[in-house]
């Protein structure tokens, strides 16, 4: 599985993707939090918060996440070597885990250079360091757990396909249903009277949560069991290819 994870890694350095994927993501949210003007830029906001890198981050990742795990799946699927894969000494759980860990590695990658923005807002702050550190670092282990589940999601939606443009937009309508859709549900006159248990059901809620500062064990064990409920789904459209 190391074998396999390390693979994947050294395939996203070795091609533009993972360049790309981490180099949009990073001028994304540099152009909206220090030169767009807008609600989102912290010096036209005049307050030193990271609260417009976490508002826009999940969006990003909406469509990035799903770009990296299109073709974790599918493309060896479309090119035969799958059935090469599975013959090697490794189970289901060995392939599936490998490439899903190679994801969300290179999406914890990208978000190393924003440490830069934290540095910045650190000092921009009256005084010097007077910010939320709690609920930044909440904030980001948070964001960490909702691209593990776009992940997730995204490796289910590449299994399903040997064409990755399917792959990703299948992965891009889950992420986001599972991120605004389920909530966006809850207030229609329809769901009203379930609407408290729609909204449990849905990514921000939990990520809204931890951001606060506050990890609570019930959003850890949302974010675990969404992930595993989409990494067992993997695992078994993987395993019906033998039969």
């Amino acid at each position: 599985m190391l074998a396999l994870w390390k693979k994947e890694v050294m395939s996203f350095f070795s091609s533009l993707t993972g360049y790309l994927v981490a180099g949009v993501f990073l001028l994304m949210t540099a152009l909206f939090l220090w030169v767009i003007p807008g609600n989102l830029n912290i010096p036209f906001g005049g307050y030193a918060t990271l609260d417009s890198l976490f508002w826009i981050a999940p969006w990003l990742y909406l469509f990035l996440v799903p770009a990296v795990t299109m073709r974790l799946l599918a493309d060896e699927k479309k090119s035969g070597t799958i059935e090469l894969l599975m013959t090697n000494p490794l189970t289901d759980w060995h392939i599936v885990l490998g490439k899903y860990l190679a994801g969300v590695t290179l999406v914890v990658i990208s978000l190393i250079p924003t440490l830069v923005y934290f540095i910045s807002v650190h000092y921009l702050a009256q005084p010097v360091g007077h910010i939320d550190h709690g609920a930044i670092w909440g904030s980001y282990i948070g964001l960490v757990l909702l691209a593990a589940v776009y992940a997730s999601i995204g490796l289910f939606a590449s299994a399903l396909t040997e064409n990755q443009i399917v792959s990703f937009v299948i992965a891009v309508v889950i992420c986001f249903f599972f991120y605004s859709g389920i909530q966006s549900m809850a207030v229609l006159p329809f769901f009203r009277p379930i609407g408290g248990f729609l909204v449990q059901l849905g990514i921000d809620e939990h990520y809204q949560s931890i951001s606060r500062g506050v990890v609570d064990s019930r959003d850890l064990v949302y974010f675990v069991g969404i992930i595993t409920f989409f990494l067992v789904l993997t695992k078994t459209v993987l395993g019906s290819r033998k039969w």
